[in-house]
């Protein structure tokens, strides 16, 4: 998975901006699937058939990463931005981005006083983000629009992915893998059941929006009718030394199987399914209850008359920063218990919310 990862991370596709990975993902998804569409907001839904009657499942994993759009080119060059999804003001001096043109992609860095001024501001002030600025070496507005900038541009950060540490570690430090993470282990489920066979439907749905409020899973969610469904997202752990962290969800302890979010409370029995599937073969997991996020887990569970759904979490530190860092163990464990899900449903398959109803 660690080459799909990198193919993934280094596309440029923040909220609305996805073209780049829908158009990669279909393309690649195209022939493990039996059907592969983009719907009108960008979202990529393949279907695959098994080679026996059972539930439909759809599963699912977002596209769109955090990022920025210009939003003015000052006389002198340098731009201005609005953020698109959840950016901390805290990490963006110094940072490298990378601008989507018309004509192509550029470099910027988003500027700061030299340190030598330092003694002269007040260290302690966070400046907001309308504040800042992002250079791209244009010397005037005339020159920053020759070079293809608009108002309107899409920006990333500037794309790397890299290991953390060597290669000992298995784990991997870059920008994205919020949600491409997610996107890689559906393209590996799919790629894997190309040999395995399965029972029922299954509805791959790659998403756009979700950072900017699952909009994308919303319109999705609408146009499938499902049995079942299981949201693949990365999440923030909590096992580094500040004093608002609790060491409840910690990187390398295998994937986190949801038990609530603001945006879920996961289904009782796909929750248990996925609990159960994990003791029996030994799949890594770590129990996540973390109301500071939403996935587009809880848009699917109120599609139409409702589906039961659960979700498997990525652990991830440093999340919406150009340095998350995850670990591929944590990755392969999630894959794998996705595909295990995937591969005990039959035709008797129910998930009810009442036991043996």
């Amino acid at each position: 998975m660690k080459v799909l990862l990198e193919q993934l991370t280094t596309l440029h596709g923040p909220c609305g901006y996805e073209q780049p990975v829908s158009k990669w993902v279909r393309d690649t998804v195209k022939p493990l699937v039996d059907e592969v569409t983009v719907d009108s907001l960008g979202n990529v839904i393949a279907t695959k058939t098994g080679r026996a009657s059972g539930p439909i499942m759809v599963m699912t994993a977002h596209m769109d990463e955090i990022g920025f759009i210009v939003k003015k080119i000052e006389n002198n060059g340098l731009i201005r931005f609005e953020k698109l999804g959840g950016n901390d003001d805290r990490f963006l001096l110094t940072q490298k981005v990378q601008i989507r043109t018309k004509t192509g992609l550029l470099t910027g860095v988003i500027g700061s006083i030299s340190a030598h001024y330092a003694k002269f501001d007040d260290a302690s002030r966070v400046r907001n983000h309308r504040q800042l600025y992002i250079d791209v070496g244009a010397k005037s507005k005339e020159d920053a629009i020759a070079l293809g900038v608009q108002v309107g541009n899409p920006i990333t950060w500037y794309p790397s992915m890299d290991y953390l540490g060597n290669e000992s570690t298995g784990r991997f430090v870059g920008k994205g893998f919020d949600d491409r993470a997610g996107c890689a282990v559906l393209i590996q489920v799919l790629q894997e059941l190309d040999e395995s066979g399965f029972a029922g439907t299954l509805t791959a749905i790659f998403t756009v929006q979700e950072e900017v409020g699952l909009r994308g899973a919303q319109v999705a969610a609408r146009q499938v009718k499902a049995d079942v469904a299981i949201a693949i997202d990365t999440t923030a752990v909590s096992d580094t030394p500040e004093e608002t962290m609790d060491d409840t969800l910690s990187i390398g302890a295998g994937t986190g199987i949801k038990v609530l979010d603001f945006s879920l409370i996961s289904h009782p029995s796909v929750k248990e399914k996925l609990i159960q599937l994990a003791n029996d073969k030994e799949i890594p997991f770590q129990m996540e209850v973390f109301p500071g996020i939403g996935t587009d887990g809880g848009a699917m569970s109120l599609a139409n008359h409702g589906i039961p759904t659960g979700v498997l979490s990525i652990p991830s530190r440093y999340a919406h920063s150009p340095v998350e860092v995850i670990d591929m163990k944590d990755l392969v464990a999630t894959k794998d218990l996705l595909k295990a899900f995937i591969l005990s449903l039959n035709s008797n398959s129910q998930f009810s919310f009442i036991d043996g109803e």
